[in-house]
């Protein structure tokens, strides 16, 4: 399949949502509270490049719970359609864009033109967010630690809150989309 036919087999961000159990407040928190920079030059920019994008997601992801209401933010200023495809429904275009050749991380966003060319892509999260997980992960014990399960549950707790709460990462997102599409 073609980038357009996945394109066209996403659902719109709002049903999405709407279907969401996991994240849905949290997100919904992010996209009510962030605001985009004062950018139109580089709104206009996009704008006129006429992009769509795709979103591998899925509902119980944290980086996408902090990464899509950032992105929806960048769409509605720019007029890009976006699609939602479940990455675990998809797996057949999750392969063509895992994370060091190996990882099926989420979301990844996939920028294409209206002739269905990939123009850029984005994921799963900004360099400064993955900094934060690796220093959160390596606080972690050994995996076969008594307690590893225990600390694994918090360490993904304070970083859900984080990403919710943590507005410096919110901006951290939107520049690092930004750095991806100016290039």
């Amino acid at each position: 399949m073609n980038l357009n036919t996945w394109f066209e087999k996403g659902m719109s961000p709002d049903v999405y949502i709407e279907s969401m159990e996991n994240h849905k407040e949290n997100l919904l928190y992010i996209y009510d509270t962030f605001s985009l920079p004062n950018d139109t030059a580089f709104f206009t920019e996009l704008q006129n490049r006429d992009l769509r994008a795709i979103v591998l997601t899925e509902d119980w992801c944290g980086d996408a719970m902090l990464n899509i209401p950032i992105l929806l933010h960048l769409a509605e200023a720019t007029n890009m359609d976006v699609r939602m495809l479940l990455r675990d429904q998809n797996l057949e275009l999750m392969d063509n864009y895992l994370t060091n050749g190996t990882a099926r991380s989420i979301p990844i966003i996939i920028f294409l033109d209206q002739d269905g060319n990939e123009v850029a892509k984005w994921g799963p999260r900004a360099e400064k967010i993955q900094e934060f997980v690796t220093e959160s992960r390596e606080k972690l014990p050994e995996k076969d630690a008594d307690d590893y399960q225990e600390k694994f549950n918090e360490m993904i707790l304070f970083m859900t809150k984080s990403f919710r709460d943590n507005h410096d990462f919110w901006d951290e997102v939107y520049q690092s989309l930004k750095k991806t599409l100016k290039n």
